[in-house]
């Protein structure tokens, strides 16, 4: 055992909504189910089916007052909740989504970026930044590491990660590129390291930049990187308290 599943978080709109899971299944060459199962096209974003560049949607590192958007999804709703917005309830896929999503989004979104023009639906391989069916693991010492070196203490959800493990050292998770863990029920293979944005400078509580955390990863460890991209290779539930081992 190289430690434990601690925190399970999906994204189900790109850029907008961070939920806390208990438990979930997981599926061959799939991403978490319901995690950037959705994402808001830009103005004059690529509008072509399949997945596209994150360049072409809203998101934190844009408008990092989207950082502070919580969500819920009960059965084929989505709830959305802002510090300074009313609470939202929308159904992807019904005609009356998209628009009530964009004007919800509007005066939270920066007027000198492109606007908010549609909401579209991810491929099967989810709308993550990788051009593939990822699932983001991140190492809960990693976090702590960070948060001492800046002197504050980091929510995990300013890294939009699905997977927290905890009982690593600091950066052990680079250990693991190319090699299998087992998860519960499942198995992933560890696929690459995450390279960060400035989504993760704002504050998820208050949707305000307040940590240098790309500036920090600099100067404390020589990148930016921060967490892996792994994908499912054996199907099954994984759970909170789950222990992670070498496949």
């Amino acid at each position: 055992m190289i430690g434990q599943l601690a925190q399970i978080w999906r994204h189900p709109i790109k850029g907008v909504g961070a939920e806390a899971l208990a438990h979930v299944g997981l599926h061959v060459d799939r991403p978490l189910p319901l995690d950037r199962a959705w994402a808001v096209l830009e103005e004059g974003g690529e509008a072509a089916d399949g997945w596209r560049a994150c360049r072409n949607f809203i998101r934190g590192a844009k408008a990092p007052a989207l950082m502070a958007v919580t969500a819920l999804v009960v059965g084929e709703e989505i709830h959305l909740s802002h510090p300074e917005r009313p609470d939202l309830t929308i159904t992807p896929g019904t005609p009356d989504a998209g628009p009530a999503l964009i004007a919800w989004l509007r005066p939270i979104y920066p007027t000198d970026r492109r606007a908010p023009a549609a909401l579209v639906k991810a491929p099967a391989i989810g709308m993550s930044d990788a051009p593939y069916a990822s699932v983001a693991v991140l190492n809960c010492a990693s976090l702590r590491a960070l948060s001492d070196k800046l002197g504050q203490t980091l929510d995990p959800r300013r890294f939009r990660g699905n997977l927290w493990l905890d009982g690593l050292a600091p950066w052990e998770e680079f250990d693991l590129l190319g090699k299998r863990l087992r998860i519960g029920e499942a198995e992933l293979e560890v696929i690459e390291p995450i390279t960060r944005c400035r989504a993760t400078e704002a504050n998820p509580e208050t949707g305000q930049r307040d940590a240098a955390t790309l500036a920090a990863l600099e100067d404390g460890w020589g990148h930016t990187d921060f967490g892996i991209y792994a994908m499912v290779r054996r199907a099954g539930r994984v759970a909170i308290g789950d222990e992670v081992t070498r496949a």
